[in-house]
């Protein structure tokens, strides 16, 4: 339970502190209910981090959050939308140095790859999953590459056309890349007429179901006739390419070549820019 409606815009700082003090208090709530209970028994309780954009408020939060008994932290109030990256780097990373580095950080309302590269350097070890479903739900599947391994077997794309396709939609005009509803240069929209006869899978070389067994024409077709399938299939891979994202952000921090995933990722849509 928290007070987290102060993300909107021109909140005041008056209305922050409330926030931040109502939030602690139903932790506080909480923490004894669950002390109490015998059914709560071995369930793990979260303190939730308010403070909207005011980082005084996020460092008090933190920091009196901290001082629960807590197994974990999820900072809130700093979706996609709410605020410019660098802002919502520069609080996460105030943020993560009040919290115990053997407890987790969860991020709640972010989901975009470059997003997720840049929290994960201010601190944070846990994400959300709803980006794969976002993207499903556009018609889209994700494409972006993010393998940095040597072994050419490995890869999940190679640069090329389908790169610049991707970049091409988070351009247009009519589409903000801070919106979670629009598209982002990390997917190709499947309902685009020009996949009416590629007859390749989604992604070269990715082990999903839907990869190994249809092809692009297929999910356009099943896009326009407005067929289910579509987005069972499309979910299927949005989801598995998610997780290998994941996995490639664990082995790289894992192996200290984080940098070399993010000029790998990012650099996709760097080249457009």
């Amino acid at each position: 339970m928290a007070d987290g409606e102060t993300w909107q815009i021109n909140t005041s700082r008056k209305r922050v502190r409330k926030s931040v003090d109502r939030s602690l208090a139903h932790l506080d709530e909480c923490l004894l209910v669950h002390q109490k209970s015998q059914e709560l028994e071995g369930v793990e309780v979260f303190g939730v981090v308010e403070g909207g954009d005011i980082l005084e408020e996020r460092v008090r939060s933190a920091k009196e959050t901290a001082k629960r008994p807590v197994s974990g932290f999820c900072l809130d109030g700093l979706q996609t939308g709410s605020m410019a990256q660098a802002l919502r780097t520069q609080l996460i990373s105030a943020v993560t140095k009040e919290l115990p580095e053997d407890k987790p950080r969860l991020l709640q309302g972010v989901g975009r790859p470059d997003e997720v590269l840049a929290s994960v350097e201010a601190g944070v070890d846990l994400f959300e999953g709803f980006f794969p479903f976002q993207v499903t739900e556009r018609g889209c599947a994700l494409i972006f590459n993010f393998n940095i391994s040597s072994n050419p077997e490995l890869a999940e794309l190679e640069p090329g056309e389908d790169q610049e396709t991707a970049g091409d939609s988070q351009h247009n005009g009519d589409l903000n890349p801070d919106d979670q509803a629009q598209m982002t240069s990390f997917e190709i929209n499947l309902k685009d007429k020009r996949y009416q006869g590629d007859l390749r899978p989604l992604v070269e070389g990715c082990g999903c179901y839907c990869c190994r067994n249809h092809q692009r024409a297929y999910l356009h077709h099943l896009l326009v006739t407005n067929e289910l399938l579509a987005g069972v299939l499309l979910m299927i891979h949005n989801t598995a390419h998610y997780h290998a994202f994941f996995g490639a952000l664990r082995d790289a921090l894992a192996e200290d070549t984080l940098d070399l995933l993010k000029r790998r990722v990012l650099g996709q849509t760097e080249r457009k820019d």
